[in-house]
């Protein structure tokens, strides 16, 4: 038995070896350890569209402002798990084609897989994005209609104006810069952080359940509302003409615009807010956390 024992831990140092002699050929670079490949795959859309659909697992996501005027979408992605490139209904549309069969699923991948989007102008129709564990990034040169984003796993980056957005993450970072919506904001996210500047909408909604949320110079004509289970709160030079902060375990802090009527209650924590008596209604509730608001 003894033997035995020694036999085998003989050869799993051995294997371990063996193990770190390839990792170091690598340059200690463990994507080197994937099994499966990657290959560009290139696409020019010639035809006209609005909208934008992307459908994807693991890709992480980038949109660019064309130089040449043109529109290319580029996937660095796995030989038999690429995306279809498409415009069909008005609408350039991006979709996984898993072409695997059952012995593809041997092996594994480490290195990431990503879609960019080059687009020629400005201003487009809706955009839909549903992903699992992608990063999204979406920079400040597009104006869309209504915008949908929802990932599992993953952050979200976008700075670009639409007239309606509404992002949904279980896991990650939802990001907001310089963006202007006509209508409604809805952020929500289960475990992450949520950062925000310079935003302008109509009413702004954010839920989730585990992270902090900071928001500066975030200015809503009617409600602003947020709600979280367990997570820090700070508004820095915002208003709305209503606001509405929930919190169970975390602190909510700040600076806003103008007078508001102050409703504000915590279990276990100071308040100190304004003794204003005009304006909309600022109601703050928090179970474990100070309440610190002033006006700016």
């Amino acid at each position: 038995m003894f033997n035995k024992i020694i036999i085998a831990s003989t050869f799993v140092l051995a294997g371990c070896l063996i193990f770190l002699i390839a990792l170091s050929k690598l340059g200690w670079d463990f994507k080197g350890l994937s099994t499966k490949k990657l290959e560009t795959n290139s696409y020019e859309i010639t035809e006209d569209y609005q909208d934008i659909i992307i459908e994807t697992d693991t890709a992480d996501i980038t949109f660019v402002l064309s130089n040449d005027g043109k529109c290319l979408v580029e996937c660095v992605e796995l030989e038999k798990e690429t995306h279809s490139v498409l415009v069909s209904d008005n609408a350039l549309t991006i979709k996984r084609v898993d072409k695997r069969k059952l012995f593809d699923y041997i092996g594994f991948n480490l290195k990431k897989t990503k879609i960019t989007v080059y687009l020629p102008s400005e201003n487009y129709g809706n955009l839909n994005i549903n992903a699992k564990t992608s990063n999204i990034v979406v920079p400040n040169n597009f104006t869309f209609k209504n915008v949908n984003i929802e990932n599992s796993t993953g952050d979200v980056n976008f700075n670009s104006n639409a007239k309606s957005l509404d992002i949904s993450v279980s896991t990650g970072k939802i990001s907001l810069n310089g963006v202007s919506c006509e209508e409604d904001i809805k952020l929500s996210v289960s475990t992450g952080k949520v950062n925000i500047n310079n935003l302008t909408c109509k009413n702004f909604d954010s839920t989730g359940d585990t992270g902090k949320v900071n928001l500066t110079s975030v200015i809503v004509s009617d409600k602003l509302s947020i709600k979280r289970s367990t997570g820090d709160i700070n508004l820095d030079s915002c208003d709305a003409g209503e606001i509405e902060v929930k919190t169970s375990t975390g602190d909510v802090t700040g600076t806003i615009l103008s007078n508001k009527v102050f409703i504000v209650n915590t279990s276990t924590g100071k308040k100190n807010v304004p003794e204003t008596t005009t304006g909309g209604i600022c109601k703050i509730t928090t179970s474990t956390g100070n309440i610190i608001i002033s006006i700016k």
